[in-house]
């Protein structure tokens, strides 16, 4: 993306950021990040072009956001996460609280959680309901900073790392992750050898 200042109009009272890419030679594509909505857009085209092209991007992008319908939710895990999200995530945001549901899920296998920023949508493996809320929280305030940061950047890790029993969960999970793969590459009839 270009190091020039962003561009920022305002259509339909709702005001947006121009971005431009050097790798995009022809699409175009419009996304919230951080409350605000940000363009992105082939360098090579003129700033009259940009400016064209973006507002109706923009207009399409806000209709189809009215028209999304809000994430399903569980709601004792939706109240926690508003809560973590409030106290660990809001100070972050700048813009519009952003929208979002959280519901267990039962075929995540590889990972804890998951997040769909453009949605709000949340999902956390139900393998969690077993652990302790701290990790539990844990993986809510990972997710949740995934609303406001899409990748795990600098900004990711202060927003995460913002939860006190960040670290002591990441190990715990790190550690739950280990054992179950040592378990799964064991050989059929090892059992250990006798104590």
């Amino acid at each position: 993306m270009s190091d020039a200042a962003p561009t920022v109009t305002p259509v339909s009272d709702e005001p947006y950021e121009i971005r431009t890419s050097a790798r995009r030679t022809r699409t175009m594509s419009a996304f919230r990040e951080g409350g605000r909505v940000v363009v992105v857009m082939p360098a090579r085209l003129s700033a009259r072009q940009r400016a064209e092209a973006a507002g109706p991007l923009v207009e399409r992008f806000l209709a189809q956001e009215e028209n999304r319908r809000p994430p399903r939710a569980d709601r004792a895990l939706q109240d926690r996460a508003s809560e973590l999200f409030d106290q660990y995530v809001w100070p972050h945001v700048e813009g519009a609280r952003p929208e979002f549901g959280v519901r267990w899920v039962s075929n995540m296998e590889r990972r804890w959680g998951s997040c769909t920023p453009g949605t709000g949508e949340i999902r956390v493996s139900d393998r969690l309901r077993a652990m302790p809320a701290w990790v539990v929280d844990h993986v809510l305030v990972h997710e949740l900073a995934h609303l406001v940061e899409r990748h795990h950047t600098a900004r990711f890790r202060r927003i995460e790392g913002g939860y006190p029993q960040s670290e002591r969960a990441q190990g715990f999970l790190d550690g739950w992750d280990a054992a179950l793969h040592a378990e799964e590459d064991r050989p059929a009839g090892a059992d250990g050898g006798d104590l």
